[in-house]
């Protein structure tokens, strides 16, 4: 991943200053240039803070100085990656305190313009934040934009758990408001469009289950049930799949029935078996399984691991990993290996002690197996 240095540093600040002064000539940009040696030592989003209250700082005050500048920095070609991030912010700061009737709505236009130069999607937390249902509003219009980042900002920047974004509390509250969106975007002709609806509706699917499972089967079922049932729709299955796909890791009954993946009435599970029964921390933990589906029909499963952690205060907690989605044959047998690293990561602390795994298949878990991490 590019470090801090890389996407907002010094250079890149020093490109924003010489393509404002092409913009808006008779503007002194001089604490943008600046701020151009003051961000050592600050992380990402510390970064984008100062340079965008240097960019305030130059800049006349009133909303309308920032669509004058900003609309005439468009012009350029160079004016794009990411330097505009803390463009976008300073856009919103500005729209979002002007009484001026109509800026609120000008600012949102000016970071849809913005947008396919990087993403306004952090910008638009700060909009959702001040007034969610008069934001959402618009942001509803542009799922029907002839730019597919645009249709992608109106997926990804209302996400419930957006990373790297602000929180927006209303819309943890209100899960359902955004579903209109998602329903006019997930048939969208752009791949990266999709995507996001997927992950949209996963966030979805850690506030509100119910909700999330009854979107995905209207999706799936558009003309609802039907005999003969409807052709199966590959790119929709993908999409509903992704969707889910913490439902499917927390076991939920209506997520896998959706899904197909039946209870398991006649396939047998043999493992998880351990290489060993002790992992240094640094090191793998190696197991391996045999699935065999002994039935008469084809069956479809969803085989995940579960990795119980211990913690500081010496209790276990269960993370699940996935493995594989397959259909097994009658009288398939289905060998499984897999090595899950103990080394280090920014994520997750490992702490020696005692550990257990055990698989989960179709959200039934079998043969909990303990080891020891030294």
């Amino acid at each position: 991943m590019p470090t801090a240095d890389e996407l907002i540093g010094p250079s890149v600040v020093r490109n924003l200053a010489d393509r404002l002064t092409g913009a808006a000539p008779g503007q002194s940009w001089s604490t943008v240039r600046a701020s151009a040696g003051t961000l050592a030592g600050q992380a990402f989003g510390e970064r984008g803070r100062a340079v965008r209250d240097a960019l305030l700082a130059d800049l006349p005050p009133g909303y309308p100085p920032v669509e004058v500048t900003v609309r005439a920095a468009l012009k350029d070609p160079a004016f794009a990656g990411w330097m505009i991030w803390p463009v976008t912010e300073a856009v919103a700061v500005r729209a979002l305190d002007s009484p001026r009737d109509g800026d609120f709505e000008a600012g949102l236009a000016l970071l849809a313009d913005l947008t396919p130069r990087l993403t306004a999607e952090f910008a638009l937390r700060s909009f959702l934040n001040a007034d969610l249902d008069r934001t959402l509003a618009t942001v509803t219009g542009w799922t029907t934009h002839p730019d597919p980042a645009v249709r992608r900002l109106a997926s990804e920047g209302t996400r419930p758990r957006l990373p790297w974004a602000r929180s927006v509390p209303e819309i943890k509250r209100r899960p359902a408001a955004t579903v209109g969106i998602l329903d006019a975007l997930v048939r969208d002709p752009s791949d990266d469009v999709r995507r996001s609806v997927a992950n949209h509706l996963n966030d979805v699917s850690r506030l509100d289950p119910e909700l999330a499972v009854a979107t995905a089967t209207r999706w799936s079922h558009p003309s609802g049930p039907t005999d003969p049932p409807d052709p199966p729709d590959p790119t929709m299955a993908r999409l509903v799949r992704h969707a889910l796909r913490t439902l499917v890791k927390q076991a939920d009954p209506g997520a896998l029935t959706l899904l197909g993946f039946r209870p398991l009435a006649d396939v047998a599970v043999d493992g998880p078996r351990l290489a060993a029964s002790t992992v240094t921390l640094g090191g793998d933990l190696r197991f391996d399984a045999t699935v065999v589906n002994h039935g008469r029909n084809p069956a479809r499963v969803a085989i995940d691991y579960v990795l119980w952690f211990q913690k500081a205060n010496g209790t276990l907690a269960p993370k699940v990993f996935k493995l594989t989605i397959r259909t097994l044959a009658p009288d398939e047998k289905l060998d499984l290996t897999k090595r899950h690293s103990f080394r280090p990561i920014t994520t997750r602390v490992h702490y020696p002690g005692a550990h257990a795994i055990e698989l989960q298949i179709n959200g039934t878990r079998f043969h909990r197996t303990p080891f020891t991490v030294i």
